[in-house]
């Protein structure tokens, strides 16, 4: 197979700006002239005076970067989610209030993000008795994804316990990057056990929280939700190519990567999932493809786990055939990629 090309982020995926609303404020808390800073991250700052406004995720990442440059501030993301809550889902999370327990909630939640927030997806898995709330960038090509997930992830905090009230904590929260020089503004956000270089950033707690009641939404309120969601899906539908492509990014980590699982998943055969693949120009391989390979590089430039340890998170049996694999798709080894990222980090 040919290399796989690096991909840069699409301009076409975008995201709401009331996800990163706080940006401006945080900036001149920290001493920091917004002005300047967006100007360097080109992105217009009147965007910022409607929630509505929509700005490209290559765009968001870009001002997370300067706005890390700028500030010398190296958990800039994890403040700015600290900041959001449900209000950064506007419309999506008072539909998602309209359930009757907080797992239909979070189901609903993950369904719809892609109406807000383009190129990302969240997924809730449940395994005994033990919960995983996880976020995942999967548009290649975005700046600073390690600060947008540790945002998403304080923001789903928040909307945890919005859903579960104030004694709600995780049992664990997991970060898909390297250990940060201070633990503390993390330890200060979640109160609780914090791994780093994991698989994919997640909230994980006790799946009794799931079965949780919710108040019921008044009648008019509800058919008010409806009509409004049914608009929005409406207007901002995404392709199949593009939903399969954020399901693959956690289906593969966590062993439901096959075509007959993910088609199983939109609820058609396999052959129907290839087809409509084949109708857009591309096919289910080449997407797993390509999913692979964004995993093993951001795991490669994010995190410190080896690789035969990326190996065992892509299903690989042995470390060689990654290598091999990621040798195909990008002229070189894993070791050697990563070598070559490092000078951009110091």
């Amino acid at each position: 197979m040919d290399q796989l090309a690096t991909a840069s982020a699409d301009p076409a995926v975008t995201v709401r700006i009331r996800g990163v609303m706080g940006i401006p404020a945080l900036l001149e808390s920290l001493g920091s002239d917004p002005v300047q800073v967006f100007s360097r991250a080109k992105v217009d700052l009147a965007l910022f005076d409607d929630p509505d406004h929509l700005i490209s995720l290559a765009a968001a990442g870009r001002l997370m970067q300067q706005c890390i440059a700028s500030t010398g501030c190296e958990h800039f993301g994890l403040l700015l989610g600290e900041r959001g809550g449900q209000s950064s889902l506007g419309l999506i999370g008072l539909a998602v209030r309209d359930s009757p327990d907080v797992e239909v909630a979070l189901r609903r939640l993950g369904t719809h993000l892609h109406l807000y927030y383009g190129g990302q997806v969240m997924n809730l898995d449940v395994s005994g008795d033990v919960a995983a709330l996880s976020h995942v960038i999967h548009q290649p090509g975005v700046d600073a994804v390690d600060q947008l997930e540790d945002g998403a992830l304080a923001i789903l905090f928040h909307i945890m316990r919005d859903l579960c009230g104030p004694n709600w904590l995780p049992l664990e929260v997991r970060f898909a990057h390297r250990r940060p020089a201070s633990l503390q503004p993390f330890l200060e956000c979640f109160h609780t056990t914090l791994r780093f270089n994991a698989e994919q950033s997640a909230l994980v707690f006790s799946a009794n929280w799931l079965r949780r009641r919710l108040p019921e939404v008044d009648a008019d309120l509800r058919r008010l939700l409806e009509r409004a969601m049914d608009e929005l899906r409406a207007t901002q539908g995404t392709g199949l190519v593009e939903r399969v492509r954020g399901v693959l990014r956690t289906a593969l980590v966590t062993g439901h990567g096959s075509a007959d699982q993910v088609a199983a998943l939109f609820s058609m055969h396999r052959r129907t999932l290839s087809r409509r693949m084949a109708e857009s120009g591309t096919s289910f391989a080449v997407l797993a493809d390509e999913g692979r390979f964004e995993i093993a590089k951001h795991m490669l430039a994010n995190t410190t786990m080896d690789v035969s340890q990326i190996a065992a998170a892509l299903d690989y049996a042995e470390a060689s055939a990654f290598t091999r694999a990621f040798r195909r798709w990008s002229g070189t080894t894993p070791a050697a990629w990563r070598a070559k990222q490092r000078p951009a980090r110091t």
